[in-house]
């Protein structure tokens, strides 16, 4: 095992947060070492192809976790750079500012958090600038205030969104632009004009963009800090341990693995872990010595709990007039989100999916016996197909945890029935609207394929909240800075430190995190 030069940071992952921060990072001239345990992505034909992306998980990492029960399943998580965002749907909401406060749900509480919203709310802006988002601050009544407007302007709807969003507002609600992140020009029709990177294909929702035109982290972070030459990234480089000096203070030393076995160690003054959620935790468990029996940055034995993943459901309506709309995610709706007239609690957010095709709902169709016409063909459905997807809070049970074996298995335990009451009311208000938007009033249909197979388990794309960040050593893993209150120079940058995750796309806020935790960072080095 040969030595490599020492660095002034180390960061492991290049997904949201890692690869936010390697950006942030980058100008200071300080020497930085990004680890990717993937390659870079294929560019292939197949990266557009449903039956490869869903059906037969062509990206999806070869490997299995265990359940609670020892049953194995797949997790939904890609290892190449830019990580899970390569495959995300480019939804980049904020937190709603109650979400930073305790929030009761039918359930129980969803914790504070030991920051304000409006502490991270100039880190909001700056990630929406950086990763182009288009959207129109001020449509959605829920949102908190904004210190300056989207720099690129909403992602016009196709006609029979449009009508959607109309229907809605008689309704008496309050949908709005979908915040995306996408690298579009639009004509005065809302048509890509001839010199835009994103052509406004049906291609953004869980596929990797062969054009480059989504705001993923490869694209706007990771490729553009390598441009400066105090950055390097090794690809292939699994990190599979933390060691600490002989007084457990400083990680001294990070131990990786590549595919063909062969093993390299790095040091830096700052390391920062941003595997994603599970992997993070993981990967400090893994980490335990003498000094850190239960895992580095576990004194509180949180590290591995309160794991959150979103209750999530992927519905697709039957219109009654034909929907050819391509780029179907521009709309989103959140007048439930807090609450609605005969529910206290909180019941989530529902926005538009990426439109489903002949090809995917060809995969569903086992699963749909007796519930659609029979003498209606798979691209007819689908022609007429309108695509939702409905978000609920779950919350930070420590029993929802990931624990390691000595050979590196994962385990994750879930209780699937975690606060899923507001969820299904959130259904019940899109289902008794139905005949009032244009659609078969008893037709909505789940997208199981695109939440794998309907295993909730196994749709991790949201996963969060498993090395907690907190005023506390005794309830939190990490202070206000993301540093481990246990050690002197390790961090934490991905969706791992969220107490709670409210009822949005965790993306933008891991992003916003990242700027936030490398100006800290940057005034540390300094």
């Amino acid at each position: 095992m040969g030595d490599s030069p020492h660095y002034d940071v180390i960061i492991i992952g290049t997904g949201a947060g890692g690869g936010t921060l390697a950006h942030r990072l980058a100008p200071s001239g300080k020497r930085v070492l990004i680890l990717e345990r993937g390659d870079y992505l294929p560019r292939e034909r197949d990266n557009w192809d449903s039956t490869a992306v869903f059906v037969r998980g062509k990206y999806r990492a070869p490997e299995f976790w265990l359940d609670k029960h020892g049953k194995e399943f797949p997790p939904e998580v890609n290892y190449y750079v830019g990580g899970n965002t390569k495959f995300y749907g480019a939804a980049l909401f904020r937190l709603r500012p109650e979400d930073f406060g305790e929030l009761r749900h039918h359930d129980g509480l969803s914790p504070a958090w030991p920051i304000r919203y409006e502490e991270l709310e100039p880190y909001y802006t700056q990630a929406e600038h950086l990763y182009k988002v288009h959207g129109h601050h001020g449509e959605d009544p829920s949102e908190g205030p904004y210190s300056a407007q989207y720099a690129y302007p909403p992602v016009a709807h196709e006609p029979r969104i449009q009508q959607l969003s109309d229907d809605l507002e008689k309704r008496g609600l309050h949908p709005f632009h979908l915040p995306i992140g996408v690298d579009l020009l639009q004509d005065e029709n809302g048509r890509a004009t001839p010199s835009s990177v994103c052509i406004r294909c049906d291609r953004v929702d869980g596929f990797p963009c062969l054009v480059r035109g989504k705001s993923d982290a490869q694209v706007i972070c990771v490729e553009p800090a390598l441009r400066h030459p105090n950055v390097e990234m090794i690809t292939d480089a699994r990190v599979v341990r933390l060691e600490t000096d002989p007084a457990g203070h400083t990680v001294s030393r990070v131990l990786t693995r590549s595919g063909d076995g062969s093993e390299a160690s790095y040091s830096a003054d700052v390391v920062v872990v941003a595997c994603g959620a599970v992997n993070s935790a993981a990967l400090l468990l893994a980490s335990a010595d003498d000094r850190h029996p239960r895992g580095l940055a576990n004194s509180s034995d949180v590290v591995g709990r309160h794991y959150m993943r979103h209750n999530n459901l992927a519905l697709m309506a039957v219109s009654k007039e034909p929907n050819p709309t391509r780029f179907q995610k521009t709309l989103a709706l959140h007048d439930w989100y807090l609450g609605s007239d005969d529910w206290d609690y909180p019941l989530g957010g529902i926005q538009m999916l990426g439109k489903s095709d002949a090809e995917q709902i060809h995969g569903e169709a086992p699963r749909w016996a007796g519930a659609v016409t029979p003498d209606m063909p798979f691209a007819v459905l689908a022609h007429h197909a309108v695509d939702f997807w409905l978000c609920g809070e779950d919350l930070p049970l420590p029993e929802n945890r990931v624990t390691v074996d000595g050979d590196g298995q994962i385990t994750l335990a879930l209780d699937e029935n975690n606060n899923t009451a507001g969820l299904k009311r959130l259904r019940h208000e899109l289902q008794r609207m139905l005949g009032h938007l244009g659609m078969h009033e008893h037709q909505l249909l789940s997208r199981s394929i695109y939440l794998h197979k309907g295993m909730p388990i196994g749709a991790t794309a949201h996963q969060a909240g498993t090395v907690r960040f907190g005023d506390d050593p005794a309830t939190s893993a990490l202070d206000v800075n993301c540093k481990a209150h246990d050690l002197d120079n390790l961090y934490v940058v991905d969706t791992s430190f969220f107490p709670s995750i409210g009822a949005v796309n965790p993306s933008l806020t891991a992003i916003a995190n990242a700027l936030r935790v490398g100006d800290h960072l940057l005034e540390r080095l300094r």
